[in-house]
């Protein structure tokens, strides 16, 4: 559908765009403050010990050095959830894990102080499995949670958060289905989306209670509060945010690193700057979620499920930072993928000795859907049903219901994406390319094509609550007020173009204020996808109030109503008599400026979708898998920016997406607790050049957002691609696939042509 816009759906710069190419834009590392120190941390060689003793004394006696800090040194800081984990601790979980902190006046020398403090560690046992962590004589890693198991709830998801699917009567759906398929699949492969620039933070004591804090998190306002609570609600925050870039979602909550560098600046009475190496990136940093499925689905011969029930086992690593909300969500976002009156599944969440897991693009849906969704396929092959036909039959549509992370019944309000998977799949051609489950779509000598197809939704486009103002000044120029980082995907761009359309200013005429929590209200960031509903409509509300505001100032010097008047071009004229008109200086004098506000609550009617169709090329001689082909098909309302949507639905192809499938791995040795391939060598990662064929079929059909219908798509848009390649190499090579990725050695071994080999 076409909407007469002067900027919305056409492609314009981005506000940011030329200090990113010139070098302007300030990344981290490019902030220096007067006499700033270098932090860095001394981490534990082991997976799991106590520290029987710590001798710092060497490093404090170093020249240059200003501040050294152990477990002995430092508050009762905590944070996980709920809260757990000491800032410093005298029991060591990972390898990795702080052990002590140090600011000098050079990186150098910092790094040389590390070498001087001496660690007598008691090593402990250490595991790595969930499964082996639950059982009885497991190592404990910490006492008030036995048999590592984490409670599921999530206190800031509300009183009743999401901690299991159960509903219905589960053994009568099993006796209606005419198909059970059962087993296990798993999506723990722990891929790591390295961001390009590692995690920095510099903070600053303005006095002794006040903190300023500078960081390239994607969630500034909210991490600052994140922070008031981990300081035990004694510290007053002001958080300003960086220049971002990429961020796949694990820009988020990086509480320890602020506080390290807070610890240290305290100490010393300096302003401390701590960034990880690229190696503390890859080992120390949070990790996606390990997910675990033992399930059972009943099913009728013609696709209607009658019954799921199983296990979700859930690896958080060392500690959870906030695996009982992903846990909330993926219990609802599994709902929207497969309507089912009969669920038990029952989630568990375990700690093991390794990096924690944190949050990263997905946010659980994409790790309970990456192995569910192959069990479900196990029904589908019985049925010998057309996975494309069975999505549709099954994804939510309006008037559907669903539990969502709150724990609260909501229904579906949105729009039907059945035509946007049909779209998809004309485009993909489907129907020519599928043969059935566990046939190729062809054959070409050694190498055997297959076909693949899955599905992702989020209601999280509507979570959490923003606040924005919109501020008119009489020269004709309007100032977004809104704590939003830029996290790589245009989004602070897409809203000032969203106020120069209620407005009619030219673009260059509407600015945002930087990240800052001093100077902007309420936001918890741009996540789930909800930058474009959430916070577009804060901002779009805002800029409705502050235009009412100038209509009305403006009305009795034009003889009219407000309702009677519009703006543009910095002009208010009536609509009956456009040569009536009057410059906004005239009606709101020099003196004055007028300040809308608007507020966005949370709603979760109204869940985005993307559905991904993938084609795979296997080689059987060598094991080796390839993607040729990648179809999304969606529906996002109404476009913002066409170039901003292109960019994020292509740049998010690769890595924490489909590649966490073929060979994104991070390699952990359970001998030594240390992941092997902590480098930019030996860590697997695809190339620009090595992206495959891309399409994206985008329909518009208006969502009952705001005054622009839309819906944003950012997060989903790969989410549903692992499954798919799990589907499309299993049909390539005829044998069912059960373990990402789908490296050359796994490959082999289905085909029976190798031996399971010893990690």
């Amino acid at each position: 559908m076409t909407r007469p816009y002067r900027f919305i759906g056409k492609a314009t710069p981005r506000k940011d765009g030329v200090e990113i190419v010139t070098g302007e834009a300030k990344f981290i590392a490019d902030i220096k403050l007067p006499k700033m120190l270098f932090g860095k941390v001394l981490r534990s060689p082991l997976p799991h010990a106590n520290i029987r003793h710590i001798d710092a004394g060497k490093a404090k006696r170093l020249d240059g050095v200003r501040a050294v800090l152990t477990y002995q040194d430092v508050p009762e800081w905590k944070g996980g959830m709920p809260a757990h984990v000491r800032i410093l601790d005298r029991k060591v979980r990972f390898v990795g894990d702080a052990v002590a902190l140090v600011a000098a006046e050079t990186e150098e020398i910092a790094l040389e102080a590390l070498d001087g403090i001496e660690v007598d560690y008691e090593p402990l046992p250490a595991v790595y499995d969930v499964e082996e962590a639950m059982k009885p004589d497991a190592p404990q890693l910490y006492t008030q949670f036995p048999g590592n198991v984490l409670p599921n709830r999530c206190p800031g998801f509300g009183p009743k958060s999401l901690e299991e699917i159960a509903m219905g009567n589960v053994e009568q759906g099993f006796e209606e289905a005419d198909i059970i398929a059962e087993g296990t699949y798993a999506y723990e492969n722990i891929p790591n989306p390295l961001t390009a620039e590692p995690p920095g933070a510099i903070a600053a004591w303005e006095r002794p209670d006040h903190l300023t804090v500078w960081s390239s998190a994607q969630n500034p306002y909210w991490e600052g509060v994140l922070l008031y609570l981990r300081t035990e609600r004694k510290v007053h925050i002001r958080y300003i945010g960086t220049q971002c870039g990429g961020s796949y979602g694990t820009r988020l909550m990086s509480w320890q690193l602020i506080l390290y560098a807070a610890l240290l600046a305290q100490a010393a009475n300096r302003p401390v700057k701590v960034c990880y190496s690229r190696e503390e990136h890859f080992a120390a940093y949070g990790l996606r979620l390990g997910s675990r499925i033992h399930g059972k689905v009943g099913m009728k011969k013609e696709g209607t499920i009658t019954a799921i029930s199983g296990e979700w086992l859930i690896n958080t690593g060392f500690y959870s930072q906030i695996t009982q909300g992903q846990l909330a969500v993926g219990c609802g976002e599994v709902q929207l993928a497969v309507r089912c009156p009969n669920w038990d599944l029952k989630p568990k969440i375990v700690c093991t000795n390794r990096t924690a897991s944190g949050i990263v693009r997905g946010f659980g849906g994409q790790e309970l859907k990456s192995a569910f969704l192959p069990l479900l396929t196990e029904a589908m092959g019985k049925a010998d049903l057309d996975p494309l036909e069975f999505f549709k039959k099954n994804y939510v549509k309006p008037g559907d219901g669903y539990y969502w992370r709150d724990g609260n019944w909501w229904v579906c309000r949105g729009v039907d994406y059945t035509k946007a998977m049909e779209k998809g799949a004309e485009a993909f051609r489907w129907k020519e390319k599928w043969k059935g489950w566990l046939k190729p779509t062809r054959v070409n000598g050694a190498k055997r094509i297959g076909v693949g197809v899955g599905v992702h939704g989020n209601a999280d486009v509507g979570e959490d609550v923003s606040e924005a103002y919109v501020r008119l000044d009489p020269n004709a120029m309007a100032t977004i007020y809104s704590c939003l980082a830029e996290h790589g995907t245009g989004q602070r761009s897409s809203l000032c173009k969203m106020i120069a359309e209620i407005l009619q200013l030219p673009l260059e005429n509407v600015s945002m204020t930087p990240p800052d929590s001093l100077l902007s209200p309420y936001e918890i960031g741009p996540f789930g996808s909800r930058g474009t509903y959430a916070i577009g409509s804060a901002i779009i509300a805002a800029a409705e109030e502050a235009k009412k505001k100038l209509l009305e100032r403006c009305a009795p010097m034009l003889k009219a109503n407000p309702e009677d008047l519009e703006t543009e071009e910095g002009w208010v004229y009536q609509r009956e008599k456009p040569e009536l008109r009057i410059p906004w200086r005239t009606g709101m004098g020099i003196d004055r400026t007028l300040l809308g506000y608007g507020r966005f609550e949370p709603d979760f009617t109204v869940p985005n979708f993307m559905m991904l169709f993938v084609e795979v090329e296997v080689d059987v001689e060598t094991g080796k898998t390839e993607l040729v082909d990648v179809v999304s098909a969606t529906d996002v309302g109404q476009i913002i920016d066409p170039l901003n949507l292109k960019n994020q639905l292509h740049g998010s192809l690769g890595s924490a997406g489909v590649d966490s499938a073929l060979f994104e791995e991070s390699i952990l040795d359970k001998k030594s607790g240390r992941f092997l391939n902590i480098n930019l060598v030996d860590y697997k990662w695809r190339t620009f050049l090595e992206l495959p064929a891309f399409q994206t079929v985008t329909l518009e059909t208006p969502f009952p957002t705001h005054r622009f219908g839309a819906i944003g798509v950012g997060e989903v848009s790969t989410a549903a691609g692992p499954p798919a390649i799990l589907m499309a190499t299993s049909n390539a090579i005829g044998r069912r696939v059960y373990e990402y990725p789908m490296t050359p050695e796994k490959i082999l071994r289905v085909l029976g042509k190798t031996k399971r080999g010893v990690m």
